[in-house]
């Protein structure tokens, strides 16, 4: 009985340490389980408060795919734009020209070769005095355009043909009791000087039946001009045909109101408004006091 006694109390500890070995065993798997949970997700934790913070408009889909090195922080208000560096304090940057901003004005030469066109359209024989348009070669400026033009301005019921009074009728060949030309400044100035005239590159004149159009003026009108640029060319061929006609030069007849046609208007209105007609829509001529 003793024998049996000791052996089944050996049997007894043998299943109690069998037992203790399995609880071991779950104890540390759970461990091991626990562990492989908890030690990814600290290093995620990790990753999101030390990933950069992605700014300046990134496509998500394409951040996704091509992975880019962490930015400069900009702010937010510029985001989607370029990664130029910011102006300097008290700088300003200014926006790229518009399209409109960067159209040039037309190319107008100083100079030409002092040779003339006729324009010939709108030629005809009709009565009342005859003139004739020529334009300088090379000056870019079309003599028929221009001579059309020109025929408005003359024939205008506020222009110096008003109510009948004048008639005029442009010609290419014979006498022409009238030749505007429209030339370049130096042609200008060269036949204006021999005539005394200083016109500096800027001005137009009249030498005898010659009126000559300073080219410059033609294509860009005056700056003390409020107008569009018809209407200053309309000024420029009232005025010198005005002294064709014997009119001299006139100055403001008084504040806000019309400067005459005779005016120097592109040396200031002297308080006047723009005006480039002889005439009101009334037909009352537009004068002012004489200028000595």
């Amino acid at each position: 009985m003793a024998a049996e006694g000791v052996g089944h109390l050996a049997q007894q500890r043998g299943r109690a340490n069998s037992r203790r070995s399995r609880r071991d065993r779950r104890r540390r798997g759970r461990i091991r389980v626990l562990a492989a949970v908890l030690v990814p997700a600290a290093l995620i934790g990790v990753a999101v408060v030390a990933a950069p913070r992605w700014t300046g408009g990134d496509d998500l889909s394409a951040a996704a795919a091509a992975p880019r090195s962490p930015e400069p922080r900009r702010d937010p208000g510029l985001a989607g734009t370029s990664s130029s560096p910011a102006p300097k304090p008290g700088t300003t940057a200014s926006a790229p020209p518009s399209p409109s901003a960067t159209a040039r004005p037309p190319r107008v030469p100083a100079s030409g070769p002092g040779t003339f066109a006729v324009a010939g359209a709108g030629a005809s024989s009709g009565g009342g005095n005859a003139y004739r348009v020529e334009v300088e070669d090379g000056s870019g400026v079309d003599p028929d355009a221009a001579a059309a033009q020109i025929a408005g301005f003359l024939a205008a019921p506020r222009g110096w043909a008003h109510g009948g009074a004048r008639s005029f009728h442009q010609v290419t060949t014979g006498p022409a009791g009238l030749v505007i030309r429209i030339a370049t400044a130096a042609t200008t100035d060269r036949v204006c000087g021999a005539q005394g005239l200083n016109t500096r590159g800027e001005v137009n004149c009249r030498v005898g039946e010659t009126v000559m159009v300073n080219l410059k003026r033609w294509q860009t009108g005056s700056p003390e001009f409020d107008g569009p640029l018809a209407d200053y060319r309309a000024l420029i061929i009232n005025h010198e045909v005005g002294h064709w006609l014997g009119h001299g030069h006139e100055t403001c007849p008084g504040r806000g109101r019309p400067a005459p046609a005779m005016m120097q208007q592109i040396y200031g209105l002297k308080g006047c408004v723009s005006n480039a007609w002889p005439y009101d829509a009334e037909g009352r001529y537009v004068g002012g006091p004489s200028v000595p």
